[in-house]
């Protein structure tokens, strides 16, 4: 192992104390460096690329169900909530009236957005909650990853969101929401491609 200096360690972890970095790239941390100065003993070798604790994760490129339920419920219930919260405010300022005092506006636009956020927020949580568990069971049934798996999942949690409002409303959801799927997975391909991110 050829050793250099802490200031030439690595260039993710530049002028940082008790880092050394060999010939290869590998990285080493001594949390001792700064006791004993000498920084040939007591050396951890940190990890350079993802570790995983079963190897067949290494080989999916793709979220797990756990991390498929809580991206898509909290992205759900978070844009709900700021959906709901605008527009419990915009109905919050159309009920005040002219007699009202300051007190009682700010607490009549305090509830009305609050009011109006939770419950958008926990109805587009449920439709994130369902989709999720959809896209990742067709995941597992069809064992690949492509748009028909979302579009699927959008006709199925859309069905299934309105199928107490009947059959016909049902369906309608159901298209909107593969639309709505289907035009996501294009949209985040289509963002990849042509802008420089």
């Amino acid at each position: 192992m050829a050793s250099t200096s802490s200031s030439s360690s690595s260039p993710a972890f530049p002028e940082r104390k008790g880092f050394k970095a060999d010939a290869d790239g590998q990285l080493y941390y001594s949390p001792y460096s700064e006791l004993f100065g000498a920084m040939d003993q007591h050396l951890y070798k940190l990890p350079t690329t993802p570790e995983f604790l079963f190897s067949e994760e290494a080989t999916f490129q793709r979220r797990s169900l756990g991390e498929n339920i809580q991206y898509y419920t909290g992205c759900g219930y978070l844009g709900g909530a700021v959906a709901g919260g605008a527009k419990g405010l915009v109905d919050g300022v159309r009920q005040i009236e002219s007699g009202d005092t300051a007190k009682l506006r700010v607490n009549r636009l305090l509830n009305s957005s609050g009011h109006t956020g939770r419950m958008m927020g926990n109805k587009i949580g449920i439709v994130g909650l369902m989709y999720a568990g959809m896209e990742s069971g067709a995941w597992y049934l069809r064992k690949s990853d492509d748009l028909l798996n979302s579009v699927a999942a959008g006709l199925a949690t859309g069905a299934f969101y309105k199928a107490a409002a009947g059959p016909r409303t049902a369906a309608i959801a159901g298209a909107l929401g593969a639309m709505a799927a289907g035009g996501m997975v294009v949209g985040k391909q289509a963002a990849k491609r042509y802008l420089p991110l």
